[in-house]
């Protein structure tokens, strides 16, 4: 059963009356006047409304089954908006569907889950009478700004993240932890923009609609809606790419980190080939060597070894490779 969490009354941009859920068209269609109802997991409730306001059928079926993408549709002079919030549940990102109906003296609200709840917009809009007094699509405005605000603090959590991350990549090799990280933030990006992306068209075709509830003087809100969309959909991007850069920085310092260390195993084998090169020449015992008869051949061989390994190892370490 779902639950009813208001149902208040209008008139010209003031609260007239808290109003039970089968009085919402009888308030509706009262002059200057318009209802907003709310909803959380709506199930009976919003068939009683259907039967009140009329709502289309499509649209019904739609709220019914949740989980669509973002999208606005048009049913005559009504319409049915679908959109989402983000919330963090631990660690995984999660989607709050919100439905939306609106048509001439109405505005319906229904949301599923566990979202910030829409009371502190209705307290918002109450407090702004002038704005209020527009009706049902100052309502709209409020709502789909309010989803959008939703946003912003996940995304800068996010870029906290991935600044974290970086500094970590600089100054230790990628873990594995580090990499599934990354790659998890990458994931709830590309979710988090799936949502977004469609926001920007919904606010396009509001600035559009010829309603008779929506006043051409509230375009410009919902241009301004526009603009805050498109920005989220540039700081998505941008924290995309500085995901991306953290693996990259990672893999290039791990790459160098195992070229430094291949460049002292060659630079150790070459010193270490240099007496096994002499020590293999005398090894071969053939009879006239005649080296092999001198008293002090001995200790040429290793005064000859001697400085040529710490010739090499000096060339070494001034290359850089020791």
């Amino acid at each position: 059963m779902g639950q009813v969490v208001a149902a208040v009354a209008y008139h010209k941009g003031r609260k007239v009356a808290d109003i039970a859920l089968n009085e919402g068209r009888q308030w509706a269609t009262k002059p200057d006047h318009f209802v907003w109802i709310g909803l959380r997991d709506p199930d009976s409730e919003l068939h009683t409304l259907q039967e009140q306001f009329n709502l289309h059928e499509l649209a019904m079926e739609d709220a019914i089954a949740q989980h669509t993408r973002p999208k606005l549709e048009t049913f005559g002079d009504a319409l049915f908006m679908v959109l989402y919030s983000p919330i963090r549940n631990g660690d995984r990102l999660e989607f709050v569907e919100t439905q939306l109906f609106a048509g001439k003296g109405y505005v319906i609200s229904a949301r599923y889950g566990d979202s910030a709840p829409y009371s502190t917009v209705r307290q918002r809009c109450e407090a702004r009478p002038l704005l209020l007094e527009h009706g049902e699509d100052f309502v709209l405005y409020a709502l789909l700004s309010f989803v959008i605000e939703n946003y912003r603090p996940l995304l800068d959590c996010v870029h906290t993240e991935l600044e974290d991350i970086e500094q970590t990549v600089l100054s230790r090799p990628l873990a594995q932890s580090d990499v599934e990280r990354i790659h998890s933030l990458r994931r709830d990006l590309l979710r988090l923009r799936r949502q977004v992306a469609p926001l920007s068209e919904i606010c396009q075709e509001l600035q559009q609609l010829d309603f008779p509830f929506i006043d051409k003087h509230m375009r410009p809100y919902f241009r301004d809606i526009a603009i805050h969309v498109n920005r989220l959909l540039e700081d998505l991007t941008g924290l995309r790419e500085m995901a991306d850069h953290a693996i990259e920085i990672g893999l290039l310092l791990e790459s160098s980190r195992q070229s430094l260390t291949q460049r002292k195993f060659a630079a150790w084998a070459a010193i270490l080939a240099f007496p096994t090169a002499v020590a293999g020449v005398y090894g071969m015992n053939f009879e006239n060597m005649p080296e092999l008869t001198w008293h002090y051949g001995y200790f040429g061989v290793l005064g000859v070894i001697g400085v040529g390994c710490v010739a090499l190892f000096a060339n070494f370490k001034r290359m850089g490779w020791l």
